[in-house]
């Protein structure tokens, strides 16, 4: 029987609730054979009612003992950014030195760095917050304009929906990219985006800005397919292949035929973890044509060829003892 993986949110008052949210409602999500892959458990210095930034008080029901039992911790953003209390400070210092994988969401990141666990470490934080970031913790490698960032054992995301992406990416780890991708689905977010890694050398995309072309690029996911072009995206999302470049480039931050390959990579490498497709095969399915096209843009991105990276990642055969499923999503979850 495999052990279910502990996560311990940190709560630190007034914590947002919103953050306090994402993991749960992504965790319980994925089952394993034996049950649930993940037992998500919500941590306060003083367990009992937790004041929130939105004015609410929640009940907290665990102490900070639940983090010396946990695999992952995650701490959630507060609006006490700046003072982190010490008690946090210290179990997330004992976490770090057991080797314990940590994240944080938003402004949690301020704590990780004020327990110096992100000295000379690559991280980012919430946008509003990163030249204050940068001013008290000068050791900390701040990257710009990007969603989430891990550097070993931390991990680090901008503001509210980037944690998101950043617990999507911790299920893409433990359980492979086909798993991750129908727990987005399930909870109606975007599929798995990167958000610079250390140990891939992805691009990360920046965080999206605008919704008007939300439409087109769910039907160029669901065409990867094929060989679309501006006047195929165009077309889709009426408007000249001009206005497409332009409003496109400035909802994403690249532009669509960047985007599209970049979701075509994407694509491989779910298909390749996932599927015993010959690579010529695969590389039709996702639209990048051909194998050596394949493994030009593989190895451009995660630094190891298609058969390299079928080797390590790959997860065949199907449902077995341990090997995770996805639990699904009754109507009225779907709803929240």
């Amino acid at each position: 029987m495999t052990a279910v993986h502990r996560v311990a949110v940190i709560a630190a008052p007034p914590v947002s609730m919103f953050n306090l949210a994402i993991p749960e409602m992504l965790f319980a999500k994925v089952e394993t054979a034996d049950g649930p892959g993940y037992e998500t458990l919500i941590c306060a210095p003083d367990p009992g009612p937790v004041a929130t930034s939105g004015g609410l008080d929640l009940h907290v029901p665990h102490g900070l003992d639940a983090v010396a039992g946990a695999d992952t911790v995650i701490l959630a953003g507060s609006g006490q950014y700046d003072d982190p209390d010490p008690r946090i400070l210290d179990v997330l210092r004992r976490a770090g030195a057991d080797g314990r994988r940590i994240a944080s969401i938003c402004t949690g990141s301020f704590a990780l760095a004020a327990a110096g666990l992100l000295d000379g470490r690559s991280a980012t934080t919430y946008w509003a917050y990163r030249e204050l970031l940068a001013e008290r913790h000068p050791a900390v490698d701040l990257q710009d304009d990007v969603l989430f960032v891990q550097d070993g054992p931390l991990l680090t995301s901008s503001g509210y929906a980037a944690g998101i992406d950043l617990c999507l990416h911790i299920i893409r780890t433990d359980h492979g990219a086909a798993v991750a991708n129908t727990v987005a689905r399930l909870a109606l977010v975007a599929p798995v985006r990167p958000g610079g890694q250390a140990q891939f050398t992805d691009t990360p995309l920046p965080p999206e800005r605008g919704a008007s072309f939300a439409a087109t690029r769910a039907w160029a996911m669901e065409h990867l397919d094929r060989p679309l072009t501006l006047t195929d995206l165009a077309r889709h999302a009426g408007v000249s292949v001009r206005t497409l470049s332009r409003r496109f480039h400035a909802e994403t931050g690249v532009s669509p035929l960047q985007w599209l390959l970049h979701q075509r990579v994407e694509r491989a490498r779910e298909l390749l973890e996932t599927t015993t497709l010959p690579m010529d095969a695969l590389a039709r399915a996702c639209g990048l044509g051909t194998a050596d096209s394949l493994r030009q843009h593989l190895l451009r991105r995660t630094g190891l060829t298609p058969s390299a990276y079928r080797a390590s990642f790959n997860r065949l055969p199907g449902p077995a003892p341990g090997r995770p499923r996805v639990r699904p999503l009754t109507p009225a979850a779907a709803a929240e």
